[in-house]
């Protein structure tokens, strides 16, 4: 059993039952799944990039990524509708507790100057978005091997109703929120 997903169980559901004074423990909020998108705007031009892109994601999350498609034409970037423009990838269960312990102790404290991710990019409803602006900060990307320095976001996606619920979440597991 994953090491977050036992002190979730273990401490964070008693101490988040405690302080929003839940009617059931089954109304603490939980990680639901992580989303990391990752849009990949050249491969209108480099179709090949398309490729190194959906491999490198599926060596940081373990999953084999779904290509997303472009929903409509757009001229100015020689756009089509149906042409594949970048990949995602839904973890859920060990996987997702897996990816959100690398996220949280190994990838995040290897971004230079590094304060702390920011407290202020939850959606209204429960759920946490953070850009990640090179992909090398995840210890599965060779740097030789590395062509181009994409981005991605990462999406937590919770079943807190609040923002104030889903912060006490990710920062009772480890999440390095600013101060």
């Amino acid at each position: 059993m994953n090491a977050l997903k036992e002190k979730y169980q273990t401490s964070i559901v008693p101490s988040l039952h405690e302080k929003f004074d839940y009617s059931s423990v089954m109304g603490v909020p939980k990680v639901d799944k992580i989303v990391i998108n990752m849009g990949v705007g050249e491969a209108v031009q480099n179709p090949r990039s398309l490729d190194k892109a959906v491999e490198e994601l599926e060596a940081i999350s373990g999953q084999k990524p779904l290509i997303t498609k472009a929903k409509r034409s757009i001229a100015g970037f020689k756009l089509r509708e149906g042409m594949p423009i970048g990949a995602k990838v839904t973890l859920r269960g060990a996987r997702m507790y897996d990816f959100l312990e690398k996220l949280i102790h190994v990838t995040l404290p290897r971004v230079r100057d590094f304060r702390g991710v920011s407290n202020k990019a939850f959606d209204g409803r429960g759920n946490y978005t953070l850009g990640v602006r090179e992909q090398l900060i995840f210890p599965e990307i060779s740097y030789d091997q590395v062509e181009k320095v994409r981005g991605m976001d990462i999406v937590i996606v919770t079943t807190a109703s609040t923002d104030e619920e889903s912060y006490e979440l990710l920062d009772q597991m480890g999440m390095p929120f600013q101060k």
